[in-house]
């Protein structure tokens, strides 16, 4: 699988992968506090099934982390990436059960 940039369109408040001529993306809410609300996943029919979804996430998760906010996984397709991938609960928001 190619290794996709991650870009985040901070004016769109969400972060994307653009592929071929689509793009996949995992929308948030950042507060001025610190916190980051992952609200929605979405990866267009033609790229699922290749794990773009889990890339895009992964990456989502490093920058988070990297930029040292709290995290609060609202999105469905996160938590559950989070449930597989236990490690990154160190960065979801103490309080929050994933």
């Amino acid at each position: 699988m190619e290794n996709y940039e991650l870009i985040n369109n901070a004016d769109g408040n969400q972060y994307e992968f653009h592929v071929g001529k689509y793009f996949a993306k995992v929308e948030y809410i950042k507060t001025n506090n610190g916190e980051i609300y992952l609200t929605h996943t979405e990866v267009p029919v033609a790229l699922e099934e290749q794990g773009i979804g889990s890339q895009l996430v992964e990456k989502v998760l490093t920058d988070i982390e990297k930029n040292g906010l709290r995290l609060i996984p609202l999105c469905p397709f996160v938590a559950g990436y989070i449930k597989k991938h236990q490690d990154w609960r160190r960065i979801v928001m103490k309080g929050i059960n994933v």
